[in-house]
Order: C-alpha cells, then sequence, then structure tokens
C-alpha cells in the first residue's frame, strides 16, 4: 500500500500533509534551520533518521562524507547524497533535505572542495584498496603449517 503525500510550505515551517489516510504523524519541518546548515560537498555530516521500529520510531546516524547537493536550496525538493565506508563497504544515502524523516542534521567537519560533485570518490576508494592490496605480504610465521598424520607402522 503506498501513501501519497505533498509538502504544504509557508514562511517557517512545510508541514506534510497526506492525501490519504495514514497512521504516521509526521512533524514539521523548521526550513529556516536546515537553509542556515550551508554545508557544501566534501564536508563531513552526521544525519539523524527516524526509522520505525516494531511501530516505535528510533534514530539513527548515518556519518560520512557530502559527495553532492542537487536542486537548490531553498526549493522543497533539495537533496544531498552522503557516501561512508562501513566494513570496507561503501555505501551511499540520498536524503532529502526536507524531509520530516530527518530529526536533525550535525556539520562534523567542514573542508573545501573544488569541485561540487565529489563522484570522484569512488573510484578513489577502489584504487586505494587495490593498492593495499598489491602491498600487503604474508608473513612465514602467520601461516599455518599443515601437518599431516604419519601412518603407523
Amino acid at each position: 500500500m503506498y501513501w501519497v503525500f505533498y509538502l504544504q510550505k509557508s514562511e517557517t515551517y512545510a508541514t506534510v500533509v497526506p492525501l490519504m489516510k495514514s497512521a504516521v504523524k509526521l512533524t514539521p519541518v523548521a526550513i529556516e534551520d536546515r537553509e542556515k546548515l550551508g554545508f557544501s560537498s566534501g564536508d563531513t555530516v552526521r544525519v539523524w533518521s527516524k526509522i520505525e521500529d516494531k511501530g516505535k520510531f528510533r534514530l539513527q546516524a548515518f556519518e560520512g562524507i557530502v559527495l553532492s547537493r542537487k536542486h537548490g536550496n531553498k526549493s522543497t525538493d533539495a537533496t544531498f547524497t552522503v557516501r561512508k565506508v562501513s566494513h570496507s563497504v561503501g555505501v551511499e544515502r540520498i536524503f532529502p533535505l526536507y524531509s520530516p524523516m530527518i530529526d536533525k542534521i550535525e556539520i562534523v567537519k567542514r573542508a573545501r572542495a573544488r569541485r561540487s560533485k565529489l563522484y570522484y570518490v569512488r573510484e578513489k576508494a577502489v584504487k586505494e584498496v587495490s593498492r593495499k592490496m598489491k602491498t600487503a605480504k604474508i608473513f612465514p610465521e602467520m601461516v599455518e603449517e599443515e601437518t599431516t598424520p604419519e601412518a603407523e607402522n
């Protein structure tokens, strides 16, 4: 079952108004606070998103580097892409800037990037991993020697 929502924008808040009935009650988003964040590509951010778990909502953090921002800052469909490396696997998520499912956005570290879209970071990470694999050395002490059982006479 799908629910259809639209954003009703006022001067200070964007309210999600359901076109159909919904059991989920969403809180309004402070538009001015999100506009004042002023993060850009290259910054490290921590996004606290609301996750529904067994009928309750809990907060889950997603911390990573901002690869891009799209659709401007004032548009209600503005998005940003965050990339992190978890257990040596790159994970990317695209967040809507004015989504009511985002509790807060924290800027952990600011960085100056010369590009607005940092998609080259994906290939750079792959090259670094392959470079580390080439230079990895196997020490003979770490490799366990296989012992074969001797035939008893």
